[in-house]
């Protein structure tokens, strides 16, 4: 996969433009005061306010990743863990310490995301965090994360209210879009390129489902159209009769952003009664075991999810020589990027004294977020004061022959 199409490939390799344009950060990132707050070269004083990870002698630099490890919706976590993983193979070490991976799993629940931060912020060692994997989990995840003075990077957290004034935890950033701006491709394909009128909605009541359903009705009114049933469902549960009622409102589109432990029942359920002219989901179902399992089911929906890249086959190579299958989700790339720029940022933060290693915290923090215009190969990153660094790059698929094949825009 090759970068962005506006950065230049001339003679080199994938990787080696990969790791020049994250050491543009040297030049694009504002270091204002970080000489103040990062621990001093030639004292072992730390004057961070958020203090400072020590690093000793041949000790590792950890990195927690807070990621679906287990469950329906491993594959999600599991593909992003190999992004991670790659660019850990690709860096190796920081200012000469071996990087090490401390494994948590999110299990894409609030109390999973909670039980894993709370493991993480233990541990003193911990410089900085790559997850978590859905949204409910990272919101419960965030202020014990933030709290502990860690920088917290998702690959995948879609949900608006996570970079929210008000509810946006310091050092909480995502390199995958806002459903702000998913919500919308969503509405607006439904509007003007279905040419549909009425829609109706189901989510389960956690931040990915219901705030991204609540942008697509928003956006589909404002154009004109009507949303006219938002029914929520407890996740894993009987939702026959739900989806029944939500049928006798006989509207054009059924948009339902959930993830595969619903999904594949509210597809059961509508293939009994198929009065809808397009079924719509988001990058919650956008798995391959999802689509194999419910291949007839499936067959013909849409869903929005991250725009493809012209992933160089160098990377495809990498992830096939060592895990024996191409990706089996859509985050493997962002993850990649966050790894990339968690690492930069403790490469450039981190100062030495007397064989000692010093990662000041809040200049972590401060590094980050003043990342502008840094390609990466899921996009262009530049983060806002709220976290939000990624593009966004959405495009809608459809299902068909167990694929999913982009058609817009």
């Amino acid at each position: 996969m090759t970068l962005d199409s506006r950065v230049q490939s001339g003679d080199e390799t994938t990787e080696a433009r990969v790791k020049k344009s994250f050491l543009r950060l040297v030049s694009l990132i504002i270091i204002v005061g970080l000489a103040a707050t990062a621990c001093s070269t030639n004292s072992a004083a730390c004057n961070d306010p958020l203090g400072c990870v020590t690093i000793n002698g041949n000790e590792s630099i950890k990195i927690a990743v807070l990621l679906t490890l287990s469950g329906p919706e491993e594959p999600y976590g599991t593909d992003a863990l190999r992004g991670v993983e790659i660019a850990l193979a690709e860096k190796e070490k920081i200012h000469g310490h071996p990087i090490e991976l401390v494994e948590v799993d999110d299990h894409c629940s609030p109390e999973g995301g909670k039980a894993g931060a709370a493991q993480i912020a233990v541990d003193p060692a911990i410089v900085g965090v790559i997850g978590a994997t859905c949204s409910g989990a990272t919101a419960a995840a965030g202020k014990i994360i933030s709290e502990a003075g860690l920088t917290m990077i998702s690959p995948s957290s879609t949900a608006p209210s996570l970079t929210k004034a008000g509810e946006h935890q310091p050092g909480f950033f995502r390199t995958i879009y806002n459903d702000k701006a998913q919500g919308k491709a969503v509405a607006e394909f439904a509007f003007k390129v279905l040419g549909l009128r009425t829609m109706s909605t189901i989510h389960d009541g956690q931040p990915y489902s219901k705030e991204l359903q609540a942008a697509a009705c928003e956006n589909f009114e404002k154009m004109g159209g009507d949303c006219l049933g938002q029914i929520q469902i407890e996740s894993g549960s009987d939702i026959s009769a739900k989806v029944l009622w939500l049928s006798k409102l006989h509207t054009d589109v059924l948009y339902f952003p959930v993830y595969s432990v619903d999904g594949p029942a509210i597809l059961e359920n509508i293939g009994k009664n198929k009065i809808y002219s397009a079924l719509i989901s988001s990058d919650g179902l956008m798995s391959t075991d999802f689509v194999q399992q419910n291949q007839e089911l499936s067959r013909g929906m849409y869903l929005s999810g991250p725009s493809p890249v012209s992933e160089s086959q160098e990377f495809v190579n990498k992830y096939i020589a060592t895990y024996g299958e191409e990706p089996i989700a859509p985050y493997h790339l962002q993850a990649y990027d966050a790894a990339n720029l968690l690492f930069t940022a403790i490469e450039r933060a981190a100062t030495s004294s007397g064989g000692t290693l010093s990662i000041p915290r809040q200049a972590l923090r401060d590094l980050i977020a003043a990342v502008r215009g840094v390609p990466g190969l899921s996009g262009t990153m530049t983060c806002s004061a709220l976290g939000d660094c990624a593009e966004p790059r959405i495009t809608m698929f459809q299902v068909q022959n167990a694929s999913f094949v982009p058609i817009y825009p």
